[in-house]
C-alpha cells in the first residue's frame, strides 16, 4: 500500500515546528529482522528513517533495497547515497531506481574514506562532489540527465545534505551550506551535536537560508565508546563531564536516555528538529522521544 501523502517527510518540511528522524544501518548480510524491528518500534514517533550507505566505509547490504523495505514497513525512508563508490552513470541510475521504488527523500554525501573501513584496499571513485550530485538529482527532477538527454519519466526528490555546526571555520562551512542549497538541498541533518552553544551560533547564520536543519543527536553508550569517538571519529567531541557520567553510572542505558533527552531539550529552541544516531540502541528511541515530549505528526 502506498504511503499517504500526509505521511511523506516532505509534507512536514516547513510545516511541522520540530521534526524527528533517526537512522538504521543495513545488515552485513541479508537478514533484515533487526532493521524491521527497529522500524516497527519507532514508526509512531519519527517523521522519517535514514538508511545509511556504507557508513564508516563498512561493506553492508545495498541501502536502496533496505530503504524500500523501510518504505514497505510504513515509514518514509531517507536514502543516503555517497559519492565514494559510484561514478556518475551509477549514481544517476540509482537515483532513478530509488524513484521507481517510490523513494523520494535522498541525503547526498561525500562518503567515508575506504581506508577507514573493512575493505581498505578498495579503490574509491569520488567522480562527483556531494554538492554536484545534488545538482544532478535536481536536474533529473527537471527531466534531463547530466548529458542533457531527456528522461522517459521524471523522478520526484526531496534532497537533503549534511552540515557541521562544530566546524572550526564557520565562514567556510556556510559557503558549503550555500553551495548545497544552490545544488538543490531542501533540508539538512548535522553531525552529532554535543555543544549546544556552537549549534546556536551555527543556526544564527543558517536560519537566514530558510531551510530546516535537524541537529544530530548521538546516543552515547559508554565512556569507552565516547573516548574512542573523540580519538578516531572526525567531527565528534564528547565533553569530559559527559564521559564522567558514564564512568560513574551503574545503568548505562538509563544514563544514555537521560543524556540524550537533555541534549534534545538543549537544542529544541534552536534547531528545526533532531536526527538520532542510535548505533544499535534504536530500541531506546521511543522512550527518549516520550521523555523529551516529542511526537511525530503521523502519530
Amino acid at each position: 500500500m502506498p504511503l499517504p501523502e500526509s505521511q511523506r517527510f516532505e509534507a512536514t518540511l516547513g510545516k511541522k515546528p520540530f521534526l524527528a528522524t533517526m537512522e538504521v544501518n543495513p545488515p552485513k548480510g541479508t537478514d533484515l529482522s533487526e532493521v524491521l524491528k527497529a522500524v516497527e518500534g519507532v514508526k509512531r514517533f519519527v517523521d522519517a528513517i535514514n538508511v545509511t550507505d556504507g557508513s564508516g566505509a563498512i561493506m553492508r547490504a545495498c541501502a536502496l533495497s533496505v530503504a524500500k523495505a523501510v518504505l514497505d514497513a510504513g515509514v518514509d525512508p531517507v536514502l543516503q547515497m555517497t559519492c565514494r563508490d559510484r561514478n556518475r552513470l551509477a549514481l544517476q541510475a540509482d537515483l532513478l531506481g530509488a524513484s521507481i521504488f517510490g523513494i523520494r527523500n535522498i541525503l547526498l554525501l561525500t562518503g567515508d574514506d575506504p581506508k577507514a573501513g573493512d575493505h581498505p584496499e578498495t579503490k574509491p571513485v569520488f567522480d562527483l562532489k556531494s554538492s554536484e550530485l545534488m545538482q544532478v538529482a535536481k536536474g533529473l527532477t527537471e527531466g534531463k540527465d547530466m548529458a542533457g538527454k531527456e528522461l522517459a519519466g521524471t523522478p520526484q526528490f526531496c534532497i537533503g545534505a549534511a552540515a557541521d555546526p562544530g566546524a572550526k571555520d564557520l565562514d567556510v562551512e556556510m559557503q558549503k551550506f550555500q553551495a548545497k542549497i544552490t545544488g538543490g538541498a531542501q533540508f539538512f541533518q548535522t553531525q552529532a551535536v554535543f555543544d549546544p552553544p556552537a549549534l546556536s551560533r551555527f543556526m544564527e547564520r543558517a536560519k537566514t537560508f530558510g531551510k530546516p536543519v535537524l541537529a544530530g543527536i548521538l546516543l552515547v553508550k559508554s565512556a569507552k565508546m565516547a573516548r574512542y569517538m573523540n580519538e578516531h571519529v572526525w567531527g565528534i567531541h564528547v565533553p569530559e563531564d559527559l564521559i564522567a557520567r558514564f564512568e560513574k553510572t551503574s545503568d548505562k542505558r538509563a544514563e544514555c536516555v537521560a543524556v540524550t533527552v537533555e541534549l534534545i531539550r538543549a537544542v529544541r529552541e534552536t534547531a528545526n528538529g533532531i536526527h538520532l544516531y542510535g548505533l544499535g540502541w534504536e530500541d531506546l528511541i521511543p522512550d527518549i522521544l516520550k521523555d523529551a515530549k516529542l511526537e511525530a505528526a503521523r502519530r
